[in-house]
């Protein structure tokens, strides 16, 4: 049996952020620079979709760059708390390019959010099967999901494939520490 260890720790797993992730921009431009400000935070949010609005206004871009950029543009809104924006790009994104894994790992990071878990598994699931570029993220967002919808063993097996992923990221050390196996 999979227990959290303090029924105090398992409140904070609201407090703790989802992951996303930024997907690549090829060729420069403001595409370019929206791609930039989604991953190095070195701009406000709100710079940052204005940024990413201009690109999407004012460029002509392949439909992967398109796609990526609204996705890029969601990133930024997620981080300002626009998470319904956010969900109306991810939703634009998806179709133009539905087989970008990332699109649903932030989709379903938004959900959480929203604290809408349901929704979450499903875009996570996506994601999952999909392969998508930042798997480790997927599988740590889809445990905080199935922790919140009840299936404590689900997120427990979530985290340690998070974790097996990508052993760096802190986050998903944290939560895997809140746990308590027995037998």
């Amino acid at each position: 049996m999979i227990r959290p260890a303090l029924l105090a720790l398992a409140a904070a797993t609201l407090c703790v952020p989802a992951a996303f992730a930024q997907i690549s921009v090829f060729g420069g431009g403001l595409a370019q620079d929206c791609y930039e400000a989604a991953l190095y935070q070195q701009v406000s949010a709100q710079e940052g979709e204005e940024i990413c609005s201009k690109a999407l206004s004012a460029e002509s871009m392949k439909l992967e760059n398109r796609a990526a950029t609204f996705t890029n543009r969601g990133v930024l809104r997620m981080r300002a708390g626009k998470y319904d924006g956010a969900l109306n790009d991810y939703t634009t994104a998806k179709k133009m390019k539905p087989e970008l894994g990332a699109i649903w790992l932030n989709e379903g990071a938004a959900h959480i959010f929203l604290k809408d878990y349901n929704s979450a598994l499903v875009s996570l699931d996506k994601a999952i099967e999909l392969d998508s570029q930042d798997l480790y993220a997927a599988y740590y967002n889809r445990a905080i999901a199935k922790e919140h919808t009840g299936d404590v063993p689900g997120a427990y097996y979530d985290f340690q494939k998070s974790a097996e992923l990508n052993p760096d990221f802190e986050r998903t050390q944290w939560q895997l520490s809140r746990f308590t196996v027995t037998n």
